[in-house]
């Protein structure tokens, strides 16, 4: 007789009704099965929450019913949080869970269970101002032909996110795996919101991971649906209706605000955010530095780089399999194919000189470099294409300040190159592409011959005065009105609810502050 493994025994368990319930009541009461997910933090603020969105919520008028979404620890723990503070304001909260603290590894059914057992005697503290929705244990509906390929097509970018390639198997286990969570996931919300109808749902991010199928189910199910997430700022969120957040779109907005100049003050205001950008810098409300080192100045980084005379072309790259870069492609099958194409017609244009700066992200990230990806089209490299690693001690705006023409996927950058004048061709579908400023081709074919038409009249393509003065009103509305005042940002969320708790966001100063915000996040239309 063959041993059976442990892994078999747990999934074998695992289909036994009560036999996790059973086990966490003699083994393992109250406590996870992983310090990662670890929910004790909450489990001490909980009662206290519920204290005060109960005293909020009883002079508050009936709300929408409500459906959120939470999982991994962190995001569980926010739309906890946030489902006490839309409860408080009178609405009516489902928050549904699912128990892992991990997108990229397995679990078993029966440890599975035993965690969202764990999950729920916490999250039950909120009950009934909150009503919790195991999904691990929730019934499962079969999903439509259509629906699951669109379940499909974020377990394909889940598998590019995870691993930071663009090119990946779906026959590789990770593939397997997301596909698999993914499809559980979607089923059992299938099954939840068309028996429940709510009449928003509230998601984070709404691209990737199990956060992406729900996405996709409630989408395929008309309901009203609001993605979030958050970015650099401090004290403020990016939302989304009916839309992925994370593709930033800022059409509503520019429609609006582009023929309004910036005022003096606003000006200002982009003025000394650019400046901290470029000197390695904290500024107000931003909790992240853009540059490793301060800036020294171009012709320093011309001098350290041996670059001559002749024009510059920066490339400026995106981390691969970042989030901001997956699904952008316009032309492209992917930003890597655009990568090893594009170097490859520099390597047969000695008469500029060709400089791909590596985003300084790769030094925390584990996929592979986009050096790998230039080193794989150009084994030998050629001396007028010059690869800035991503640990290099260069300030990206020293190599602004002499490029003649700026090349780029998503990145940010690109914006900011055509605010100091330099023309901008945007090869991925960017939240700034097509506002006016930047040169945007459809097609290779269009690709190739603008870069033909670009570099032989560099002058005739420099962007005009109002064109730089359109990228400086865009910057604005990108970084100061485009995020929306909130105050638990997720990477402060235990600093932000203690200058910020719920009784102070119920009050009337709390109101002023994010009051319409909160409506937005339950889907009143955004008054930009």
């Amino acid at each position: 007789m063959k041993m059976i493994n442990k892994a078999s025994i747990k999934d074998i368990l695992g289909q036994i009704p009560l036999t996790a319930e059973l086990y966490g009541l003699l083994r393992q009461p109250g406590k996870s099965l992983t310090a990662d997910f670890s929910l004790d933090q909450l489990d001490q603020n909980l009662t206290a929450w519920k204290a005060q969105a109960a005293a909020a919520k009883k002079n508050a008028p009936p709300g929408k019913k409500v459906f959120i979404f939470g999982m991994l620890r962190y995001w569980l723990e926010h739309a906890t949080l946030l489902g006490l503070g839309l409860a408080g304001l009178g609405h009516q909260v489902t928050l549904a869970y699912l128990p892992y603290s991990k997108w990229q590894t397995s679990m078993d059914r029966f440890n599975l269970r035993r965690q969202s057992l764990y999950t729920q005697g916490v999250l039950v503290q909120a009950d009934p101002l909150l009503t919790i929705a195991p999904l691990a244990t929730y019934k499962q509906d079969q999903l439509p032909p259509e629906l699951e390929k669109l379940i499909q097509l974020v377990a394909l970018r889940d598998t590019q996110y995870t691993l930071q390639v663009e090119e990946v198997s779906l026959d590789s286990d990770l593939y397997r795996l997301r596909l698999e969570r993914n499809l559980a996931a979607a089923r059992a919300a299938y099954a939840l919101l068309r028996k429940e109808r709510p009449q928003v749902a509230i998601l984070p991010n709404g691209t990737i991971l199990e956060f992406g199928a729900i996405y996709q189910v409630a989408r395929y199910l008309y309901i009203p649906t609001i993605t979030y997430e958050f970015g650099e700022q401090r004290d403020r969120i990016w939302l989304a209706q009916n839309a992925e957040v994370m593709r930033q779109a800022t059409d509503d907005l520019w429609a609006l605000r582009r023929h309004t100049p910036l005022n003096h003050t606003q000006l200002s205001q982009v003025r000394k955010l650019i400046e901290a950008r470029q000197h390695a810098t904290l500024w107000e409300n931003f909790a992240r530095r853009w540059q490793g080192v301060p800036s020294e100045g171009g012709e320093k980084i011309r001098s350290e780089l041996g670059l001559d005379e002749r024009p510059i072309v920066l490339l400026a790259t995106n981390v691969i399999g970042d989030s901001l870069t997956l699904g952008r492609q316009v032309f492209s099958d992917s930003m890597t194919e655009w990568l090893e194409r594009t170097v490859k017609y520099f390597a047969d244009h000695p008469e500029v000189q060709f400089v791909a700066r590596i985003h300084p992200g790769e030094l925390v990230t584990k996929g592979p470099s986009v050096a790998d990806v230039v080193k794989r089209a150009l084994p030998e490299i050629p001396s007028h294409i010059h690869l800035v690693a991503a640990d290099a001690k260069v300030n990206t705006y020293d190599l602004v300040e002499i490029a003649d023409l700026g090349l780029v996927y998503t990145t940010t950058v690109g914006m900011e190159m055509v605010m100091s004048g330099i023309p901008v061709i945007a090869a991925g579908n960017t939240h700034y592409r097509a506002k006016g400023f930047t040169l945007d081709p459809e097609s290779w074919q269009d690709y190739f011959g603008l870069l033909d038409r670009v570099l032989t009249n560099l002058e005739q393509y420099r962007p005009s005065k109002q064109q730089v003065e359109q990228a400086w009103n865009y910057a604005y509305r990108f970084f100061f009105e485009y995020p929306h005042p909130f105050p638990w940002h997720l990477l402060q969320m235990w600093r932000d609810v203690a200058e910020w708790p719920l009784e102070r966001v119920f009050s009337e100063e709390g109101q002023a502050h994010y009051g319409k915000t909160f409506q937005y996040l339950l889907g009143e239309p955004i008054e930009w």
